[in-house]
């Protein structure tokens, strides 16, 4: 297949395009390298994929210097001019969108970015899939929808209509947009609500990537809500691995979806969602230990109230994903924390 995946300097979208090229499919990643977090990791994700930073020209692609099937255009989802050019050119077949500004308290600063990559930007991307015929369009959503949900484990047939940041609004909207275009255009349509993910190059604004710096600098960290906090910490082969076996299967849409019990995670038109999660949610001071037994070293901690937009405890019900790919995240916390350890220390360094 010829697969457009967005978001490939980021996180993710990086370990998934590697895993697509991998197995032989033909890949294009879209990435605006924006400066919401250091680029230079961002710029160390591509050439990591063989793309040489001083050879990007904005809306131009370029191909790998390691990998002939996968090339890279730096370009920002809200140009409509570049997407079109792009996706008349490569006549994709499968689209899977990774890129967004993410962050929930970056969100409360400044919600336009949210508002101009995560909705206005997404909505380019339906015009263009719908436009182009594209076979089947994956879409990361988030946990964050659930907001002010309480019932465990978190649920895709539950109803997620209290949001409590700004992003994770942004995510319930690509939910929304993507089941009209299903209904309107016939274009089918996957969201998948990632769990708290983390791994090598992972990103610098998240918890357990901060934790770890902190402590190798001798910093303390900040511990909100006095660690009373739990996630469902989910290892990002895990994920990629959810993505690639959801890519391969296109919803079809239920004849027996009922609009007097509407299920929300499906429909009668070619739209579903998912949950990927380990599972297996963790106390925050767990996790914390986790990080300290694989540096060998103790933190100190700063215990703090909770902070605006976030939430509690999030845990996954994958029941669906078992049901339907015969697959759950299944990599254990002191795997998956010493194997992001193990990276960080050979690309910063042991002082971080």
């Amino acid at each position: 297949m010829k697969i457009l995946v967005t978001g490939t300097a980021g996180f993710i979208g990086f370990h998934l395009a590697k895993r697509l090229v991998e197995r032989g499919e033909t890949v294009v990643g879209l990435d605006s390298i924006n400066d919401y977090y250091d680029p230079d990791i961002k710029y160390g994700r591509l050439a990591e994929s063989g793309i040489n930073r001083d050879s990007i020209v904005y809306g131009e692609l370029l191909t790998s210097e390691r990998h002939p099937n996968y090339s890279f255009i730096q370009s920002r989802l809200e140009d409509r001019d570049v997407l079109e050019t792009l996706f008349q050119k490569e006549q994709f077949e499968v689209v899977c969108n990774l890129a967004a500004q993410p962050g929930v308290r970056y969100s409360l600063e400044n919600p336009w970015a949210y508002v101009d990559s995560n909705i206005v930007g997404f909505v380019n991307l339906l015009e263009a899939c719908r436009h182009h015929k594209i076979k089947h369009l994956v879409f990361a959503s988030s946990s964050s929808v659930y907001g002010l949900n309480e019932k465990m484990p978190f649920s895709t047939q539950d109803n997620v209509d209290h949001p409590i940041s700004i992003y994770a609004a942004s995510k319930k909207t690509n939910e929304l947009m993507a089941h009209t275009y299903s209904h309107l255009f016939d274009l089918p349509t996957t969201g998948l609500r990632f769990f708290t993910v983390y791994g090598p190059w992972g990103r610098p604004d998240m918890a357990f990537f901060m934790f770890t710096k902190a402590i190798l600098a001798g910093d303390p960290i900040k511990v909100f809500n006095q660690g009373n906090m739990m996630r469902d910490f989910t290892y990002v082969d895990d994920i990629v691995e959810g993505v690639v076996r959801v890519i391969d299967h296109a919803p079809n849409g239920r004849k027996d979806w009922s609009p007097e019990a509407p299920d929300p995670s499906s429909s009668r038109a070619s739209y579903k969602i998912y949950n990927i999660g380990c599972n297996k949610p963790v106390q925050l001071m767990d996790f914390i230990n986790a990080i300290e037994e694989a540096l060998g070293r103790t933190a100190q901690k700063e215990m703090l109230p909770m902070q605006p937009g976030d939430v509690v405890a999030t845990y996954a019900d994958v029941s669906e994903l078992v049901r339907d790919f015969d697959y759950k995240p299944d990599t254990s916390l002191t795997e998956g924390i010493g194997e992001f350890v193990k990276w960080y220390k050979a690309y910063y360094g042991d002082q971080g």
